[in-house]
């Protein structure tokens, strides 16, 4: 394996330690954006998908209502009904215009206030309709108010909907088992209004956190493309990124001695400063050396730094074809996308080089690439897959119950040929 000093966060922020594999504390941008998205505002499209939970909780309200109407007969007393639904109405109103002008965010403070309104419609709804003895037939506020959740789900935290839905699928659980006798004809709306109660929040949660796996994993698989195009041998995208604020930092130390603002000679603190940017600079300028654009690619995303182990100590990568790069890579990440395989691995081993066949002509190479995977059977290998091998080069596969191997006979430019063809073009 190539030696190296690893980088320190992949393409969406994850901090890598040792042997190139992810942490989970430190945040770059990328994923400082990705967490915002899923604690305190909604970004990256969550924005539409909150304004159709909206919609569906409105659509619920509307229906509950309806249901109100029905059954206003029935009450003993309305009067709390049509305070509950006032206050329902209140707060809906009252919670978007408090979204709507803070900019697409729900602070903790609009959130209690949200879950004491939603309370508080929850206790009046059941105030008319206790002495009915059938919360399961009769609830209609309440419900409402309890689907109105959805409208938090995108700019809160997920566990704290879910607290929210369980605390008051407790409630709606412990006053039934109070008021209302469980006998076969009463049971099955019964579990039916625990089920209006829950589901929402939940399914939109779930929905919510599918759509952010996507959006994070088609992320992460942009950024790991750019290195297609990338030079046979240079510093990763976030290597480049470290080296832009390096030499901002010895510019500006630079401008301050020429300007007199530093004297010389440099004081002990400087002086240190001065040789630690140095220092990293060399490293970053050595790492460009030896790291080629597949390790870059590897090592700096959140999904292949997890599960793939890359040997290349020739650097064999970096003379491989963009096509070549572009069908390896989508062969790599096609084998380990698939949500049924999250505990898939992976070793890529390229090398040793060696002469081409006759037919592929003296200034090329062959380079073996061997793909060794567990927990992919080769049933389950979609095709696409085979189409993006084949655009590397022939290959012949192996495979156990779980297991599967690929050897792929890549071609590549040799490097010598092509440095003799530049020194006879420089002459």
């Amino acid at each position: 394996m190539n030696s190296y000093t690893p980088v320190d966060e992949n393409t969406l922020g994850v901090e890598i330690g040792k042997k190139g594999k992810p942490r989970s504390k430190s945040m770059t941008p990328a994923a400082r954006a990705l967490r915002k998205m899923s604690a305190g505002s909604a970004s990256l499209g969550t924005n539409f998908l909150g304004i159709g939970y909206g919609i569906i909780a409105g659509f619920a309200g509307v229906f509950c209502m309806l249901l109100a109407i029905i059954h206003y007969p029935d009450y003993p007393n309305p009067v709390w009904v049509i305070f509950a639904w006032l206050l329902y109405i209140v707060s809906i109103v009252s919670v978007g215009i408090a979204i709507f002008y803070l900019g697409e965010k729900m602070p903790g403070w609009l959130y209690i206030a949200f879950l004491v309104c939603i309370l508080t419609v929850v206790a009046l709804d059941f105030i008319a309709i206790w002495p009915l003895k059938n919360l399961g037939e009769f609830s209609t506020a309440s419900v409402a108010a309890s689907a109105a959740l959805m409208i938090a789900v995108t700019l809160r935290p997920a566990w704290e909907l879910i607290a929210s839905a369980l605390g008051l699928t407790l409630i709606f659980t412990v006053s039934m088992f109070i008021t209302t006798p469980l006998v076969e004809t009463t049971a099955p709306t019964q579990l039916l209004l625990l089920a209006e109660v829950i589901l929402p929040a939940v399914f939109s949660v779930w929905f919510l956190a599918q759509f952010r796996r996507i959006v994070q994993r088609e992320m992460d698989r942009v950024l790991v493309q750019s290195n297609v195009l990338a030079p046979r041998l240079a510093v990763g995208m976030l290597a480049s990124e470290e080296l832009a604020r390096l030499d901002l930092a010895a510019e500006e130390l630079f401008e301050s001695i020429a300007s007199g603002r530093t004297k010389l000679p440099l004081d002990p603190k400087t002086a240190s400063t001065a040789a630690s940017l140095a220092t990293e600079l060399r490293l970053h300028l050595i790492e460009g050396r030896r790291e080629t654009w597949l390790y870059h690619a590897i090592s700096e995303s959140e999904l292949l730094g997890h599960s793939v182990t890359l040997s290349d100590p020739g650097s064999l990568a970096g003379l491989m074809t963009p096509t070549e790069r572009d069908g390896l890579l989508s062969a790599v990440w096609l084998l380990l996308t698939d949500t049924a395989r999250e505990k898939a691995t992976m070793r890529l081993t390229l090398g040793p080089a060696s002469s081409g066949p006759l037919t592929s002509g003296p200034d090329t190479i062959q380079v073996p690439i061997e793909i060794k995977t567990t927990g992919i059977p080769r049933s389950k290998v979609d095709p696409a897959i085979w189409a993006a091998i084949a655009r590397v080069g022939t290959f012949e596969t192996t495979a156990a119950t779980s297991n599967l191997a690929v050897r792929i006979d890549c071609l590549v430019s040799n490097p010598a040929e092509q440095y003799h063809a530049d020194q006879r073009k420089d002459r």
